[in-house]
């Protein structure tokens, strides 16, 4: 599949009929490609991120053609994920996970024992001078472990930050200190946004080292590469955590035909980065596109929280010859729309919202922004109101009784809490105080004292 400006995952499916041969639906591919990149730059020309959503969405339901669905999906997942909608970006698109012949041993053999990841990660960088996650961009549940981890690797020396799709153009954001809709793409998604913010409060010199305009594969590889390289050229003593797409990170093997930005960077710096693969483990919406070595280990072990398997000073990892380290990610579980997992390991409160904030107008985008942070920053989380897919039109007239409740996740701290129609109009805004977890808990269902906003109320920020 052609790549696309947000660096989209080539995608193997095969022919839905028999009679089509593989040139002729990777042309079809190609062309949902074309119509992917139309109707996204179409969606981002709409007023607010609700807006921008709603259009993506119109245009999936729109067009059953099997091709664009399938690459159509990854596209709408992303505007999903920006919502907070991560359920729903789940289903939209996930890489299917099968067994490969490249596979080690399942960890359950070989006398491996479950650890907390967080614990081996950080007893394996101790010495490292880089280490490399990477996430499956359609699924934020793999941004969660490297969020919690930050402040352990900035205490262990760790003191640059790199991220893909950030943008170079964001000349002001380490002084500004946190994330805007102008500092990238990926990191209009909530959890996104909190890891470049987290890394900017704890002191990292984030660096925006992707080149997304060099190309597909060696191109981009390459310039990402030479950019990370950069960093070691002008502070030799300086320590890196690389957070990338996919493959970006393995060491060896074939990558888009050549080779990935991981391998290029070991070429150039000399640098042995810690690679550790985090998408490849994850629960998927459709459990038989989970991995067998996935299945085998959830159903046999109860995870609580990311997992990796060692034994002795052996760590297991599923492909060893591209990374040092593979995460099992938790089943999780959902209520009031949103996945537990997103209150990041216990470092995020829930804290319930309503449709009585959308002031009768369905659906409803609710933020919550960090008090101390302009208009212009990325939301700490956002919850989407409306009216079930199942049951009517999501734009429907409808009741506050009809809209489920939901909930978003936030540090404790104090925020402006906003919420808006499709239009980017506010209906509602107030600021708030997230305590605990008891006054998160008593908040249930109740709608803070809110002002009046009209309907022409003034749009806030949206995407570049």
């Amino acid at each position: 599949m052609a790549a696309s400006v947000c660096g989209a995952e080539t995608i193997n499916v095969s022919p839905s009929s028999s009679e089509m041969s593989p040139g002729e639906w990777r042309q079809r591919q190609l062309a949902a490609a074309d119509k992917s990149d139309d109707i996204m730059r179409a969606a981002r020309k709409q007023p607010g991120l609700l807006g921008q959503y709603l259009h993506m969405q119109a245009n999936y339901d729109a067009n059953h053609e099997r091709a664009f669905q399938v690459i159509f999906g990854q596209y709408l997942s992303w505007f999903q994920t920006f919502i907070g909608d991560y359920d729903g970006a789940a289903s939209s698109f996930s890489i299917a996970q099968p067994a490969q012949d490249d596979d080690a041993p399942s960890p359950l053999t070989g006398g491996y024992t479950a650890r907390p990841a967080a614990d081996v990660i950080l007893e394996l960088t101790k010495n490292r001078k880089a280490v490399f996650f990477n996430e499956a961009h359609s699924a934020p549940i793999t941004r969660t472990l490297t969020v919690q981890l930050l402040a352990k690797l900035r205490a262990q020396g760790y003191n640059y930050f790199a991220a893909e799709t950030l943008y170079r153009t964001d000349k002001d954001m380490q002084q500004r200190g946190y994330p805007t809709p102008d500092s990238g793409f990926y990191v209009n998604e909530p959890l996104y946004g909190e890891m470049v913010r987290t890394a900017l409060k704890l002191g990292f010199k984030v660096v925006a080292y992707d080149v997304e305009n060099a190309g597909a594969g060696d191109a981009r590889e390459q310039a990402g590469a030479a950019n990370l390289y950069g960093v070691f050229r002008k502070d030799p003593q300086a320590r890196l955590v690389v957070n990338a797409g996919f493959a970006h990170i393995q060491k060896t093997g074939k990558y888009l035909g050549g080779s990935s930005m991981a391998e290029f960077f070991q070429k150039m710096s000399g640098v042995d980065p810690l690679c550790i693969e985090q998408t490849m483990l994850i629960p998927h919406a459709l459990t038989d596109r989970n991995h067998p070595y996935y299945s085998a280990v959830t159903q046999a072990q109860h995870l609580a929280q990311p997992t990796v398997f060692v034994s002795g000073d052996k760590t297991w990892v599923l492909k060893p010859k591209q990374y040092d380290v593979s995460v099992f990610f938790p089943p999780g579980s959902s209520s009031q729309q949103r996945p537990n997992w997103a209150n990041l390991g216990g470092l995020r409160i829930k804290y319930l919202v309503n449709g009585d904030l959308c002031r009768g107008q369905f659906p409803c985008l609710v933020e919550a922004r960090y008090a101390d942070e302009g208009s212009d920053a990325v939301a700490a989380d956002r919850a989407l109101l409306s009216v079930p897919q199942e049951s009517s039109s999501i734009e429907r007239q409808a009741t506050i009784r009809e809209v489920p409740p939901s909930r978003l996740f936030l540090r404790p701290g104090k925020y402006h809490l906003t919420t808006t129609d499709r239009g980017n109009r506010v209906l509602s805004a107030a600021d708030i105080v997230v305590s605990n977890e008891e006054v998160a808990e008593q908040q249930q269902l109740r709608s803070p004292p809110f002002s009046k906003v009209e309907n022409d109320g003034v749009p806030i920020g949206h995407l570049p």
